[in-house]
């Protein structure tokens, strides 16, 4: 997720470190009007009848467990025992309700986005403490017969794709993933790796664009790539059911023109078409993402911003039986519920339409001026968006939809 309001967040938390449970996550915003899920005509696209289209069927539509064990210690909690970090930007302990609460609403995918550089020891060993409670997690997801991504998130620091800094980004990617790779070597098929969480370089003008002209953006492209070869190779290595395992990678910054330009290329493997391509889509950015943007969803132009980048998507992987999943997608909270409904509405069947499994950024947040992408009360674990919701599971998943009249 863009990291731009956790700065805010952050400094929320500081000054009421002594009581977390008067912060930003904790509260659910009284009750909106009701809203309706609208009524699409969207119909299924052709797809390959293949593995990998099949398991993509099999996740459906999903959730991230955002801002949990992604999050990192800042300069106020750098001292804080590790195990702390998980509820250090704002959610409750993370329990077993509610992998329950979401298989019980029909979803079929959980992204757990985890960060490990403030859990590891100069030689990027990972904490026993800190895997064994990520272990835990996964396993209650599983347990719920939900598929389970599970990544390096917010470690950019430690895998910078820029060519200066790129053999410590190698040793750090390679050793987690090794570590990773050995803990989880034996579970199913349901369990899928991502290398990484949105590669950037950090603080470049480019930082969020994808600029072919400028030659440092492409080499750190090239580093990607790399990157996710090492991991590829890595996870690979460990054998057991790692041998076969979907892996996801992302191509720079994890944006659609990240994984559409010339230089993004899938990693060699051993594996038989096991590659998903990662992408993020906050998409139209001034509905969904824009500190400053709009209320309004439901303009032709914004429904063609969602059309477009998945057609490319769609025509330069599905048609073609190669994977892909979108990661990460919602809008935030403007006070604008049916807009949300609608959006989230049309956005899930033009993906599934696709067959592309999109999972909603949640991350706990409900009140404030920053990114509001809460749905899940996580305290009370019940929806308090049950329409957005809704609106996701009617449209969520190639199979809900309508196939093309012939």
């Amino acid at each position: 997720m863009k990291t731009r309001a956790r700065i805010a967040l952050v400094l929320c938390l500081a000054l009421c470190a002594a009581s977390l449970s008067g912060c930003l996550a904790e509260a659910v915003p009284e009750d909106e009007p009701a809203a309706a899920v609208p009524e699409l005509t969207i119909v299924q696209r052709p797809i390959p009848d293949n593995e990998a289209m099949a398991f993509l069927k099999g996740m459906g539509v999903g959730w991230n467990l955002g801002n949990t064990f992604d999050a990192i210690k800042g300069d106020w909690n750098k001292n804080a025992d590790e195990m702390t970090v998980e509820t250090s930007w704002g959610n409750p302990k993370t329990t077993k309700a509610l992998f329950t609460a979401l298989k019980e609403a029909g979803f079929s995918s959980v992204r757990i986005p985890v960060s490990w550089h403030d859990h590891v020891d100069a030689e990027y060993v990972i904490s026993e403490k800190w895997l064994a409670r990520v272990q835990q997690v996964v396993d209650w997801a599983l347990d719920e017969d939900l598929r389970v991504i599970l990544n390096i998130h917010h470690d950019e620091d430690q895998f910078l794709p820029t060519a200066a800094h790129y053999e410590e980004s190698a040793k750090y990617v390679g050793a987690i993933w090794r570590q990773l790779a050995e803990a989880f070597r034996d579970y199913d098929q349901r369990l899928i790796f991502e290398s990484m969480n949105e590669p950037r370089v950090v603080g470049a003008s480019y930082e969020w664009n994808f600029i072919q002209s400028n030659n440092d953006c492409v080499t750190a492209a090239r580093n990607i790539n790399k990157l996710n070869q090492l991991f590829v190779d890595t996870v690979r290595a460990s054998g057991g059911n790692n041998e076969n395992r979907y892996l996801m990678v992302p191509g720079y910054d994890a944006s659609s023109d990240g994984a559409l330009n010339s230089v993004f290329a899938l990693p060699q493997d051993a594996a038989d078409n096991r590659i998903i391509v990662s992408v993020h889509a906050y998409t139209p950015y001034l509905f969904a993402l824009a500190p400053d943007g709009i209320k309004t969803f439901g303009s032709q132009s914004q429904k063609q911003e969602i059309v477009g980048f998945m057609n490319s998507l769609y025509n330069r992987y599905i048609v073609k039986g190669i994977p892909v999943v979108i990661g990460e997608y919602g809008a935030r909270d403007r006070g604008n519920l049916q807009d949300r409904v609608d959006f989230s509405a049309f956005y899930a069947a033009t993906a599934s339409a696709r067959n592309m499994p999109c999972l909603w950024w949640d991350n706990g947040a409900f009140q404030g001026n920053g990114e509001i992408f809460g749905v899940l009360d996580r305290r009370k674990a019940e929806f308090a968006y049950p329409e957005i919701v809704d609106a996701i599971i009617t449209y969520g998943g190639y199979d809900k939809l309508p196939a093309a009249a012939e």
